[in-house]
């Protein structure tokens, strides 16, 4: 799997722009707020339908314009592939794969696996909870449709019932219609649990692995998922709850506030571990990402490093540079600092000033 080019028109801080890329490593460097790190946007955009930093579309469009358009070309199993999206200011965007629209956004999901690494990464460990559900269900949508489809749906009930809840504080007659709503939270939402507690079960495994070889066996990372309700205890929990949901207006019971705790020698890494140790976890973690995708797929996703090798210290830098040889990268950086040259082969090199585009090599 590997993106050979993507093209932009009024996105971000680009009149337009076209990069052709390296299918290993393709280095985006240039000084701060001049645009690297847009290009990633984009290509983020074209593998998931939405920005890694949760902007809206039409914050997405150059300042002026009424719509922008990214157009990526792929190969997936040597398939050529085409991805057009549509951005604009105050309706849907439109994606098209292979020339033809498609009605729903969630057909795109999974024709590209790509992984995207970032400084705020790093935080994934001692951000909050949200963070580490938003991890989660980006990695499973991109690797299971099914998964997708019922998320989508939990999320629809999720809205349904505290709608409900706000009506019922002045129509207190409603709340017989409760039920109903209950029943598709227990429905989809036990069906979300199962997934994510055999998803974390894989990826644990891998990131322990992932662990043990960068710090040689002193540390032994292990993911642990903590539901906020099991299955068998759904249905009850969140009518006990009814009480405190209508006091609150909100639902209070679900997979909407589960949370991914990380242990090391069952020592919890998100309240006592150091600094290092957090950033190892994040490292295990998108390492651990890689492997899996490869595992389901049999397939590599693209990685996507947005000057992250600046806030990695030597050792978890050549590990992680070790170990992404054979899969498409595409690195952002201020600079082609010693820490690149010389220690990863540089496919490509593009210079970025101004959102303006410039390959030197």
């Amino acid at each position: 799997m590997e993106i050979n080019s993507i093209e932009v028109g009024s996105f971000r801080n680009y009149n337009s722009a076209k990069l052709e890329f390296h299918s290993h490593t393709n280095i985006l460097y240039g000084d701060n707020a001049q645009g690297k790190t847009n290009i990633l946007e984009a290509i983020f955009v074209c593998g998931t339908t939405k920005s890694h930093k949760g902007c809206k579309d039409k914050e997405l469009i150059k300042l002026g314009n009424n719509e922008a358009h990214i157009r990526m070309s792929i190969s997936k199993k040597a398939v050529p592939h085409k991805i057009d999206i549509h951005l604009r200011q105050n309706k849907a965007k439109g994606i098209a794969i292979d020339g033809i629209p498609i009605k729903r956004s969630s057909e795109l999901l999974g024709l590209i696996n790509i992984i995207f690494f970032s400084p705020e990464d790093l935080k994934i460990v001692k951000n909050g909870p949200s963070e580490r559900r938003r991890f989660i269900n980006l990695e499973l949508s991109q690797l299971d449709k099914v998964y997708l489809y019922e998320l989508g749906e939990y999320n629809k009930a999720l809205m349904q019932r505290n709608k409900l809840l706000k009506q019922i504080y002045s129509t207190p007659s409603l709340s017989k219609t409760l039920d109903v709503w209950d029943d598709k939270l227990v429905e989809y939402g036990s069906k979300i649990i199962s997934s994510r507690e055999k998803f974390i079960e894989k990826l644990s495994g891998i990131a322990m692995r992932v662990s043990e070889n960068l710090t040689g066996n002193r540390e032994h990372l292990e993911l642990v998922y903590e539901p906020d309700v099991t299955t068998d205890y759904y249905s009850h929990n969140l009518k006990k709850a009814r009480e405190k949901d209508l006091h609150f207006l909100s639902t209070s019971v679900g997979p909407h506030r589960d949370d991914l705790c990380f242990l090391n020698k069952n020592i919890d890494i998100r309240k006592y571990g150091s600094q290092g140790q957090q950033r190892t976890c994040a490292l295990a973690l998108k390492l651990a990402e890689i492997e899996l995708v490869k595992e389901v797929t049999n397939d590599t996703p693209v990685l996507l490093l947005d000057d992250v090798l600046s806030e990695l210290d030597r050792n978890r830098q050549n590990y992680l540079l070790d170990n992404i040889n054979n899969i498409q990268t595409i690195i952002t950086c201020t600079g082609l600092e010693e820490f690149i040259d010389g220690r990863i082969s540089l496919d490509k090199v593009f210079c970025i000033s101004d959102g303006t585009v410039i390959l030197e090599k």
